[in-house]
């Protein structure tokens, strides 16, 4: 995230922020990438005992001069940090109960600006289930400068959802040339969630051509505990990078595209319905035409016996079952 992100930028002072930033493990990997001493550090987190780790992260990295910008609190009802930002890098909470405070967010004075597609609704049953990472996710964008850059982690299923708010959110980014990019990622990244999340670029000074990642069939899967967790090899990742660097589409794995290509295919960020369908010919005979439908209808017929014999078998299993001694 942190090389997409900044690139090759060597300019003064940056301010980075992360309005969930936990301990700040993705602000001190854009913090190194940038230069510790050409940037400023700010985060928030509902959490007292995150952001106190924070504190320490950033003595240990030599980021101390960053100290009291790191806030505890509501960002979404509290947000402290009102200035525009240069760079900005989140992993938020994807869902969360926060029905007993949503109302408060309509009414905060800026609302209809920071929340431009929409805040969600309380659900009638499970509401732990509120996808509260889209509140972050306009926050984020409403936080940028002007040539601003973000990079936020996301449930895949955003970046093709037909209608709501993440459709519309979307549309804000590609209708205002916004979209840097998206790398959709291998399933169990990380240990503890199944969720299939997506990386979503941002860049508010990005006129260019979108690149769009298809990373699902990378790195290997290995055992986190109980948990199973896909790791990125150092190679896996240089694919990535290299992919946005050089900005080429390559096959089954990441196409690059104008913003009309994007709106003609209703705003959808999934790269696989980019990709060329590549239809092979190869040239045989008669006979082993012949032969192959034969191994067809061949497999077939040894299939439907199959399928034969497993039926007769669950019919006579239901046939044994038995209710309170009696037989049905």
């Amino acid at each position: 995230m942190a090389e997409i992100l900044v690139g090759d930028d060597k300019s003064g002072n940056k301010t980075v922020y992360d309005p969930s930033a936990g301990s700040g493990t993705l602000l001190m990997n854009i913090a190194s990438k940038i230069g510790i001493d050409r940037c400023t550090i700010y985060s928030q987190d509902i959490s007292q005992k995150s952001s106190n780790l924070l504190r320490l992260n950033l003595i240990l990295n030599s980021l101390s001069h960053s100290i009291n910008n790191i806030v505890q609190g509501n960002t979404i009802l509290h947000n402290k940090h009102a200035k525009k930002m240069d760079y900005i890098v989140s992993n938020p909470p994807f869902k969360l109960d926060f029905s007993e405070w949503r109302n408060e967010v309509e009414t905060l004075p800026n609302s209809q600006s920071r929340f431009f597609a929409g805040i969600p609704n309380i659900l009638n049953k499970d509401k732990d289930k509120m996808a509260i990472y889209l509140l972050f996710l306009q926050h984020i964008i409403f936080s940028l400068s002007d040539s601003g850059k973000a990079a936020v982690v996301v449930p895949t299923g955003f970046i093709t959802a037909q209608s709501g708010i993440e459709m519309k959110i979307r549309q804000k980014l590609v209708d205002n040339k916004w979209l840097k990019g998206v790398v959709s990622m291998p399933s169990n990244i990380f240990a503890t969630t199944g969720t299939n999340v997506s990386v979503l670029f941002i860049d508010k000074a990005n006129a260019e051509k979108v690149v769009l990642v298809d990373a699902s069939k990378l790195g290997r899967k290995v055992k986190d505990g109980k948990n199973q967790k896909t790791l990125l090899s150092d190679a896996d990742e240089q694919k990535i990078i290299d992919a946005f660097a050089a900005k080429k589409p390559m096959d089954d794995f990441a196409v690059v595209l104008d913003y009309e290509q994007i709106k003609a295919k209703n705003y959808s960020l999934a790269a696989g319905q980019y990709f060329e369908i590549k239809i092979t010919y190869s040239q045989m005979s008669k006979d082993e035409f012949k032969a192959k439908v034969d191994g067809y209808k061949q497999n077939l017929v040894n299939y439907f016996a199959e399928s034969r014999s497993l039926e007769t078998e669950i019919l006579k299993s239901l046939g044994n079952l038995h209710f309170n001694g009696e037989k049905q």
